[in-house]
């Protein structure tokens, strides 16, 4: 297949990029040209911000595409500067688990009882916009803003997890893996009861390419894309624990007194649950054995640690004193 992807030069799209290529699709990339993937695929690459892109629509055309990606719309602006210049073809883009009530739940702290799992009829968010005024130059994210033009040309949207793994900047194992290099031993944490849906980024890929590859099945639908077993926090960061091959005792401590990086081990912390039935059945979504996924990704990030690692336990120890051996 000749495939289209925005993005495609960071974390998940980069992975996309590789599962294609790597099959023997013909791919073009388009972004912003900001970053080059070291040692990526090789395919070309187009370079416009998508404000500007009716500027390569005709290279664009002229690639033929049978499906186009969209790994980076991340607003309503972004996908009005971009879909009016896509061919027609299979449309398929990356949306998240966070357009769901259940997600709201998580950040606001909001105790409305949420079924889960939660399949893709569950109820999305009241309220948008979800990091508007928090300094992180997301005022105008939303996927909510995102979904509904591709949809309406019959596109597919996959609501992903919480993605993990190789090239992760936000670095999900870190708030444990900085504790691992520090030598810790004992480890503040709350119950660790919530349950929280994740996805290693080779699953992410896997799913896309599923997608593609049935779009009979995948066009104008929505699915959720995550892991089928799931562990508690205090699971998820024993499987962490152990793949790093690192003893260190977790020790309940009061929510009040928990480290911030911790804080999704607090007692009130609710469960993101969804379930990916649909595309199991549907598109045939396989993921792997989540502990395997975990244990590859921790390994990736002991070999390449942050440059700017953390290493202030001033907060664990405060909260460890506030409890007897």
């Amino acid at each position: 297949m000749r495939i289209l992807v925005l993005g495609g030069t960071r974390f998940i799209g980069r992975r996309v990029v590789e599962a294609l290529v790597a099959r023997g699709d013909e791919v073009l990339v388009v972004h912003r040209g900001q970053s080059e993937p070291e040692g990526g695929p090789a395919c070309p690459h187009l370079h416009a911000d998508r404000r500007h892109f009716a500027a390569v629509a005709g290279r664009v055309r002229d690639f033929a595409p049978d499906a186009v990606v969209d790994t980076y719309a991340l607003t309503r602006r972004d996908v009005e500067a971009v879909l009016p210049h896509l061919p027609d073809a299979h449309l398929l883009v990356l949306s998240s688990v966070d357009v769901y009530q259940a997600f709201e739940a998580l950040l606001t702290g909001d105790r409305t009882p949420v079924p889960v799992p939660f399949g893709e009829d569950a109820p999305v968010r009241r309220s948008r916009h979800l990091y508007r005024g928090k300094g992180m130059g997301l005022d105008d994210y939303d996927k909510l803003d995102v979904e509904p033009a591709y949809l309406a040309r019959g596109g597919t949207a996959l609501r992903l997890a919480m993605i993990y793994g190789p090239h992760d900047q936000q670095r999900r194992e870190e708030p444990v893996l900085r504790r691992v290099r520090a030598g810790r031993e004992r480890i503040p944490v709350g119950p660790g009861t919530a349950l929280v849906t994740r996805l290693h980024v080779d699953d992410t890929a896997a799913a896309v390419l599923a997608a593609l590859d049935r779009p009979a099945a995948a066009s104008g639908e929505v699915f959720n894309i995550g892991e089928t077993t799931s562990y508690s926090m205090h699971g998820w960061m024993r499987l962490i624990l152990q793949a790093a091959g690192h003893e260190a005792e977790l020790v309940q401590v009061a929510d009040d007194v928990l480290p911030a990086d911790l804080a999704l081990t607090g007692a009130t912390v609710p469960h993101v649950l969804a379930s990916s039935r649909k595309a199991a059945d549907l598109l045939g979504f396989r993921p792997r054995d989540p502990a395997a996924a975990i244990a590859d990704s921790v390994r990736w990030h002991l070999a390449h640690p942050p440059a700017d690692a953390f290493t202030d336990f001033a907060e664990d120890d405060r909260a460890l004193s506030s409890v007897s051996r």
